[in-house]
């Protein structure tokens, strides 16, 4: 169960992390090697998290760190938006990839509490 888990929600950080990207080549050349790259850093890092935590025997800790990487990742892409880098429609989908990435790591975090 675990295993079809962790690769569900690799999946869809993967998915979550091609969406960014094809979002953020529309920012503004003097955004790309700030807040784009932060943004992709930010992707990048929760897909390696989550990786560690598939590996892991105790995870807890490691999807507490997710977690706040997730929460990173949205207060940046919404930072984007509110600047006017990202449009309405896309802030709209992938808030909508978070939310889900975010169902997946608080339910699974629910488990490891209980």
């Amino acid at each position: 169960m675990h295993v079809q888990q962790d690769l569900i929600v690799i999946q869809r950080i993967e998915e979550m992390t091609k969406y960014g990207y094809k979002a953020l080549a529309h920012f503004p050349k003097s955004e790309r090697h700030v807040l784009s790259a932060e943004i992709r850093q930010s992707m990048f890092r929760l897909l390696r998290l989550m990786i560690v935590v598939s590996k892991r025997y105790h995870k807890k800790t490691t999807l507490q760190d997710a977690d706040a990487e997730l929460e990173l990742t949205r207060r940046l892409v919404r930072l984007a938006k509110d600047l006017g880098h990202l449009p309405f429609k896309k802030y709209e989908v992938w808030s909508h990839h978070l939310a889900e990435i975010g169902r997946f790591i608080g339910s699974w975090l629910k488990k490891e509490k209980g």
